[in-house]
């Protein structure tokens, strides 16, 4: 699968991390930044992550920041992206199965770093269950 990621300075260390995670699953990974950890605008890295998604040049997009709340609203704002923010697994499920979640928004300061695997994990390998949510997405999508 093709995924974008991006991060602020909050998100660095993880967003390293998850590029090795991806990686080694087989994953095309693409680093929109940013690339320390010194302070840095985040919607800067953040929105281009999102726009190539909507685009349809990547699959799935990652995003990542302090919190990652700021993150998934400024992903929020292009049409056809569908952010959720989780913090664990079975916010991950959920945001996959009932939302169809197409970006990933980590809180690098409110996850715990053995938690970040098992969240990928499930956020990668959870599909949709379609029936009555798709038709509401695509009206969603649609406006």
């Amino acid at each position: 699968m093709r995924v974008a990621i991006g991060s602020d300075h909050a998100g660095f260390h993880y967003k390293a991390l998850i590029k090795v995670i991806l990686a080694r699953w087989g994953h095309d990974v693409t680093d929109f930044g940013t690339d320390s950890d010194s302070p840095v605008d985040y919607p800067l890295f953040i929105r281009p992550v999102a726009l190539a998604v909507a685009r349809g040049e990547f699959e799935r997009g990652i995003v990542l920041g302090g919190s990652g709340n700021g993150e998934a609203i400024v992903a929020n704002r292009v049409r056809g992206i569908r952010c959720t923010l989780c913090w664990n697994v079975e916010s991950a499920r959920y945001a996959r199965q009932h939302n169809d979640a197409n970006v990933l928004s980590i809180g690098e300061r409110l996850v715990a770093e053995p938690d970040l695997e098992p969240i990928l994990k499930v956020w990668f390998e959870t599909a949709f269950d379609g029936g009555r949510h798709q038709r509401r997405i695509d009206e969603i999508d649609a406006v």
